[in-house]
């Protein structure tokens, strides 16, 4: 950590229509994650954390506030600028994968590369490989996902998530698919990978001991920003 914010929120909230009116999801979130560092969001089911690594990630746009990714601030971009920013300098883990169907394992890991550009096929299925050889794949990378465990489905989800080097890698709920020991492995290929790129980590996770191995915890509660630990600072 070199005490760089790669990500800074401030005074931010979200708020949608629904048949009642208008619905609060986050309320006023102050918050900012070092370069390097790892950070979990926990909360109930509902609370709005996932929400909150939606808009960092620049999957969502808040009502209002302000929230920088990587310098850039993240309200100010419309919906193309802000899939431009992330192409390249930000890597997801899903809950439920999201592999594509048709493609097999090496195709999965490559396609970030081929749809940046800059490499040839080659190029890119040359760097798949060798990711999936590092999650411990290499002996599976024609098979389809269905061909797949969980637990390997979510391997190749993590080398596709760091095939393009990315400066921050976004979790959500990143174990909540598999059961224990394929989780407890998951995760501890997922900080070995992140300490290995110098990558920053923003985790949403029920599980508290997955969390406190991040090196800050945020709660929140009903849309609020309500504890921190690990001397995180919040500014309310």
């Amino acid at each position: 950590m070199n005490g760089d914010p790669v990500i800074e929120v401030r005074g931010v909230c979200k708020s949608v229509q629904d048949a009642t009116g208008e619905l609060t999801i986050l309320e006023d979130i102050d918050l900012s994650v070092e370069a390097g560092s790892s950070l979990a969001i926990i909360g109930a089911s509902g609370s709005g954390k996932s929400t909150l690594l939606g808009l960092m990630a620049g999957l969502d746009s808040a009502t209002s506030g302000s929230i920088q990714l990587l310098g850039n601030e993240l309200t100010e971009l419309g919906e193309d600028e802000r899939a431009a920013l992330r192409n390249g300098t930000v890597g997801f883990v899903f809950q439920s994968f999201q592999l594509m169907p048709h493609l097999t394992a090496l195709e999965n890991v490559a396609l970030p590369l081929e749809l940046r550009g800059g490499l040839s096929s080659r190029e890119a299925f040359a760097r798949a490989g060798k990711l999936l050889e590092r999650v411990g794949l290499g002996q599976r990378t024609r098979h389809y996902p269905r061909l797949l465990s969980g637990g390997e489905q979510q391997r190749v989800a993590l080398a596709r998530a760091f095939v393009t080097h990315p400066a921050v890698l976004f979790a959500d709920e990143p174990t909540g698919s598999l059961d224990a020991a394929t989780g407890h492995a998951v995760i501890d290929l997922m900080f070995e990978m992140n300490r290995g790129n110098d990558a920053t980590l923003v985790l949403v996770t029920h599980d508290i001991e997955l969390a406190r191995r991040c090196d800050v915890t945020v709660t929140i509660e009903a849309g609020r920003l309500v504890r921190g630990e690990s001397g995180v600072a919040l500014s309310r």
